[in-house]
């Protein structure tokens, strides 16, 4: 019997296909979100008091998703996800079994 010799073939994923998408260091979207209600808060109240406060909000939002990105850049999709699930699942044996 010929020994039949297996080659695995390797094939290299780009270190840019498998991280998080993060911008400025926290989640992109949330850090996208917070600058969007900052700038509505500013230029609705269209005062410098708003804009020092917008300011403040925003950068203080920022600090806190970039901590919250360096213990999981994927918590906020963890998190959805762990808010979609049931709180309580019955007991039958597939999902499509009938009641």
């Amino acid at each position: 019997m010929a020994e039949v010799e297996s080659v695995l073939t390797r094939s290299r994923i780009h270190r840019a296909l498998s991280r998080p998408s993060l911008l400025m260091g926290a989640d992109r979207e949330l850090v996208l979100l917070a600058g969007l209600a900052a700038v509505i808060l500013i230029f609705v109240v269209l005062t410098w008091y708003a804009a020092f406060f917008g300011a403040a909000v925003w950068s203080s939002t920022v600090a806190v998703l970039r901590m919250m990105a360096k213990a999981d850049p994927l918590m906020r999709r963890v998190y959805i996800r762990h808010v979609s699930y049931r709180p309580h699942y019955r007991a039958t044996s597939t999902p499509w079994r009938r009641y």
